[in-house]
């Protein structure tokens, strides 16, 4: 009777389906992952080949339009405007990916710390990332540029210092909840520190939420940099960037209007792919949702 058990469970689970069939069963991980290799492609592309060069002027070819040779047409000054969106890509994407390591690298390790150690220390934390929350990127890259100037490196700094408390906050309050586990309980009657618990058990069960949050940041990043960039805090000319040519787009709105409407496509269409990306994740890593996944149905609403 046990062997038989035995074989049956070993039937069930390994009828389980993997991380890639579950993906595949994810209509919202499968668009947003599309969409999101797609702009992070044409950003790689873009470091070896362009159609055209991108910085270069050519006034005798301003304002042209979509043609064989100019897949998109060409700005006022004659730049190529499908080359510009694949460096704007690398740009936004750099900038995004960068504050939002940021974020995560420094904003894990006070949640998780102020968790482990709770009290006066917890507190002073927590207040302290309500303080930051309380100026938002846009506000805190005027008052840092304010200081050092206009540029992509100040936009990565307000952006990133934005990011801190967003995972300090869910880190610490994922943690919070794993400490009054028994199998944390356990660790500490084993002997093991606090900081030890934190690498060994804690980590490895909240980094679903941090990779999920993380794309849900990334979009926000783009989002933040194309704002500093259209309002000339961020990526500084020559280099292009998707804010600053819709700002530049404006004198020209009537007889160029595709001059705002691809970059500004870019920017739809990069955050909604990891919008969706962020929520297929969800679906496959939380174990409330993955259930319908695993069986082949439609997510519970």
């Amino acid at each position: 009777m046990t062997e038989l058990n035995l074989s049956s469970a070993s039937k069930v689970h390994n009828k389980e389906p993997s991380y890639l069939a579950r993906a595949l069963r994810s209509p919202s991980f499968v668009l947003g992952g599309l969409i999101t290799l797609f702009f992070v492609s044409i950003a790689l592309i873009s470091f070896v080949w362009t159609p055209h060069d991108a910085l270069s002027v050519n006034i005798m070819e301003r304002l042209k339009p979509i043609s064989s040779v100019y897949w998109l047409g060409t700005d006022h000054f004659g730049h190529d405007l499908a080359s510009m969106i694949m460096l704007g890509a690398r740009n936004s994407i750099a900038v995004a990916l960068v504050a939002v390591g940021i974020g995560m690298g420094l904003g894990v390790p006070i949640g998780t710390w102020a968790a482990a150690k709770g009290g006066w220390l917890d507190e002073a934390l927590m207040r302290t990332g309500d303080f930051i929350f309380a100026f938002p990127a846009i506000i805190s890259a005027i008052m840092i540029t304010a200081i050092a100037g206009p540029g992509a490196i100040n936009a990565i700094i307000a952006i990133g210092i934005f990011n801190i408390p967003v995972f300090a906050r869910l880190s610490r309050g994922a943690a919070l909840s794993l400490w009054a586990r028994d199998y944390i309980l356990a660790a500490r009657l084993s002997g093991k520190g606090a900081a030890r618990i934190t690498i060994e058990h804690i980590l490895p069960n909240i980094t679903n939420l941090l990779i999920v949050q993380g794309t849900i940041q990334f979009s926000l990043g783009i989002l933040a940099e194309a704002g500093l960039s259209y309002v000339g805090l961020g990526t500084q000319p020559p280099m292009p960037s998707w804010g600053q040519m819709l700002s530049d787009a404006q004198t020209w709105m009537i007889m160029a209007p595709q001059l705002a409407i691809i970059p500004g496509l870019a920017i739809i269409f990069t955050v909604l792919g990891l919008n969706l990306l962020g929520d297929g994740l969800r679906d496959m890593l939380d174990p409330k949702t993955r259930t319908s996944l695993d069986i082949g149905g439609s997510k519970p609403s």
